[in-house]
């Protein structure tokens, strides 16, 4: 298929060559040196922790004896013919022969399976265990025997559990609380045997680790194998009772031979897990790559009813892999694309992106495509296209992309012309398209790009745009370099190429937001406790106290009870001011007619307070006065709020504020901890992020000061987790540069 399984940088075997490849990674995190052979890692409660007791850094569970076990127990062995326990029996046994481990049988019912003796329980066994399958329907009175024999790990793929419901569900957290209780780990229920699959052991190069949850959504990358790509481990998740995608990206990203991780997801277990996970592969730069299920209502609606787990709210998904440098891609020739080249690839030397071709349609239809996608194209220098015209015509252009017209590739000059793009400094990759096979001159052309691959560090690319894939040029010549990244389609290449360059760029500035998250309360946290009301609504007046006790500015204002007080209070705060009422109901002021603005005089404020209190009484809204405002008239109003996220707990909300933020949602998200490059990479993010530099005569807002409320914002987001169950800040006036932004209305709900 079109873009399906052949869209990969690839490799043949070649056992007498080393594979120039991938760079070396300190395998040290946070100052922890984790060795990688049954060393287990860092225990949560060894770990530094935050303001909520929660770890910093991710647990890394010793899984060496999973995925390769000295001794493994079959629990359930079968060898009767027409059983499926049978022939699951006889792929462990082949399994086990290969890596070297000694498989015992277990089944009461009979005395030998396969001509090896087989055991009645696990009590009997000559030996302590690694591993146990468990072929049963009911895991759970086999889990409490294996507790006894100290086993460490179990896998159980037994359904019917909470992928069918309540009930499923119940069944589930019995399961996970004898787990819990058993000491040992348990992959599955719902799982399958793709951990015990034939890997190839005669491939080069840093391997892909692959993560899924359904195991059918990771053969086309587990196929990557019979075109020269290293797979080292598959883990099937299933529906992650004990063990879940965090533990196995944890683990992944410490191991040696990873190149990168690919994980097919469809519910996360839990968030902050995730994150602590995706860190730790971001300390090591350890590239991810994801397809998470989910982005629709219909697809998150699926993907609970598969694995039973919460998808949690998309934009935040989204958030959080970005944060933490997970690329996120749709599909699964995608994944298996971009997850083989950034496993490979060396580290880029520059940015820049050169489109070479035959034809000048070609190259013109790629580098736009490049382009809207955000890959650089730099215009190569006068003296680099004077050299290029050494060898192409005169009449064609050769500014990026470079068209050589086609007769140069079937001679000397074609060669010459790759070599001399390469040379050029502003270039870290070179993409060629071959839209089709046209012998010979396309044989000679993939040769020569094959040569230049080998001679150069920088990463060389083919589109192979054949749809037959039989051809010689294509899986003898391409698939045989270990130094081509070659793919099938436009769109999976630019894919690819972007998220290397991202990833690269992402790891060499990436520092944890964990290292800097608050471990001690602030004196903020104490003042704001005192203002809290468990299960409640505050009013503006309260909410707005919270904010100055984290030090967000608000308006000039004083909480009044009387007509003659709001009088004296406007004086004192300066005139025009805004009137508003305060009550610990009252979400939505101005549709009901509770906000007065632009008031100048004594009898305005009179009048003012009695309609503000009439219609408060006709509402049935309590109040605790009226508000007398200090009236701010010039900024950009932007929202920025904290709700919570069932997933990832505190999430942290900027955008355009007033009625935009409703019309437009044109909003960004953070998942808590971040910092301040992440706060302003959450307004780079915004559609209207323009108007915060001044558009029409309008000054540029104070940026920095919008940024300092964000992170205040997220301060009280973090310590006040267990209390705060949401806060909008709406709007939020930012002020021209150097003024500062102000909060003239809040919203905030206690948890």
């Amino acid at each position: 298929m079109l873009g399906s399984t052949h869209g990969t940088l690839t490799t043949h075997s070649r056992p007498a060559r080393v594979v120039a490849c991938g760079e070396q990674r300190p395998h040290t995190v946070h100052g922890i040196s984790e060795p990688h052979s049954g060393s287990g890692g860092q225990g949560a409660d060894a770990l530094d922790r935050d303001v909520s007791g929660r770890p910093l850094q991710a647990p890394v569970p010793d899984l060496d004896r999973f995925f390769r076990p000295e001794s493994v127990a079959v629990i359930g062995a079968s060898d009767s013919a027409g059983r499926p326990n049978t022939g699951i029996t006889r792929q462990l046994i082949a399994w086990a022969e290969r890596v070297g481990a000694r498989l015992h049988p277990v089944n009461p019912g009979r005395a030998e399976v396969f001509g090896r003796p087989c055991h009645a329980t696990v009590a009997d066994l000559p030996e302590a265990l690694d591993l146990a399958v468990l072929l049963v329907g009911d895991p759970l009175p086999v889990i409490e025997q294996l507790a006894e024999a100290k086993l460490k790990f179990a896998v159980a793929f037994a359904s019917g559990f909470a992928e069918t419901g309540e009930r499923g569900a119940a069944a589930q957290a019995r399961l996970a609380e004898a787990v819990a209780r058993s000491g040992l780990r348990l992959l599955g229920p719902n799982t399958n045997l793709n951990a015990f699959e034939k890997f190839r052991t005669d491939l080069d190069g840093p391997a892909i680790a692959l993560i899924t949850q359904s195991g059918h959504q990771g053969r086309p990358v587990f196929s990557l194998q019979e075109l020269g790509i290293r797979l080292s481990h598959w883990a099937p998740t299933g529906n992650e009772a004990d063990l879940e995608t965090a533990d196995f990206l944890s683990y992944f990203a410490t191991r040696p031979e990873v190149g990168a991780i690919a994980a097919y997801v469809e519910g996360l277990k839990d968030g902050r897990s995730f994150l602590l996970a995706a860190d730790r592969a971001a300390r090591n730069k350890v590239p991810v790559v994801a397809v998470k299920v989910g982005r629709t209502e219909t697809g998150a609606r699926t993907a609970a009813s598969h694995t039973g787990k919460l998808t949690g709210a998309d934009e935040v998904v989204d958030a959080a892999m970005r944060q933490f440098g997970v690329i996120r891609v749709d599909g699964l020739d995608e994944l298996q694309d971009t997850a083989a080249l950034l496993a490979r690839a060396r580290k880029p030397t520059a940015e820049g992106v050169a489109v070479y071709s035959i034809s000048g349609g070609t190259g013109a239809h790629f580098a736009d495509l490049a382009t809207a996608a955000g890959l650089q194209l730099p215009t190569l220098g006068d003296a680099k296209q004077t050299e290029l015209h050494q060898w192409i015509p005169d009449y064609l252009s050769v500014a990026n992309p470079v068209d050589n017209g086609g007769h140069p590739v079937g001679d000397w000059r074609g060669p010459k012309i790759i070599e001399a793009i390469l040379a050029d400094p502003s270039i870290g990759v070179l993409i060629c398209p071959i839209t089709g096979p046209f012998p010979p001159m396309s044989d000679k052309l993939a040769q020569d790009l094959v040569d230049a691959a080998e001679r150069t560090d920088k990463l060389v690319c083919v589109v192979w745009g054949s749809p037959v894939g039989t051809e010689d040029a294509y899986r003898s010549t391409l698939l045989g370099s270990s130094r081509v990244a070659t793919f099938r389609t436009f769109a999976n290449c630019i894919t690819a190429v972007r998220a290397y360059l991202d990833h690269h760029r992402f790891a060499a500035g990436y520092r944890s937001p964990f290292d800097d998250a608050p471990r001690v309360l602030s004196p903020s946290a104490r003042k704001a406790r005192a203002l809290m009301r468990p299960g409640e609504q505050l009013s503006e007046h309260a909410a707005k106290q919270l904010l100055r006790a984290y030090g967000i500015r608000v308006p000039r204002e004083q909480l009044v009870t009387s007509a003659a007080a709001a009088v004296r209070a406007a004086s004192l705060v300066g005139y025009p001011v805004v009137m508003k009422a305060s009550g610990p109901q009252l979400a939505h002021k101005t549709e009901l007619g509770l906000v007065k603005v632009g008031l100048t005089s004594a009898s305005q404020i009179r009048d003012a307070y009695r309609e503000l209190t009439d219609i408060a009484r006709y509402e049935d809204a309590p109040l605790d006065g009226v508000l007398v405002c200090q009236m701010i008239e010039r900024g950009v109003e932007m929202v920025v709020g904290v709700t919570r996220d069932s997933l990832f707990g505190p999430t942290v909300t900027v955008g355009l504020g007033g009625v935009l933020v409703e019309v437009l949602r044109d909003v960004a998200v953070g998942v808590p901890p971040f910092g301040e490059d992440q706060a302003r990479a959450m307004l780079g993010e915004l559609r209207g992020r323009a108007l915060l530099d001044g558009v029409r005569g309008a000054p540029p807002a104070d940026v920095d000061a919008l940024v300092e409320v964000v992170l205040r914002v997220q301060r009280m987001a973090l310590e006040l987790d267990g209390e705060l169950a949401e806060l909008d800040i709406n709007p939020l006036v930012v002020l021209p540069r150097g003024q500062g932004a102000v909060a003239l209305d809040a919203l905030a709900v206690c948890r």
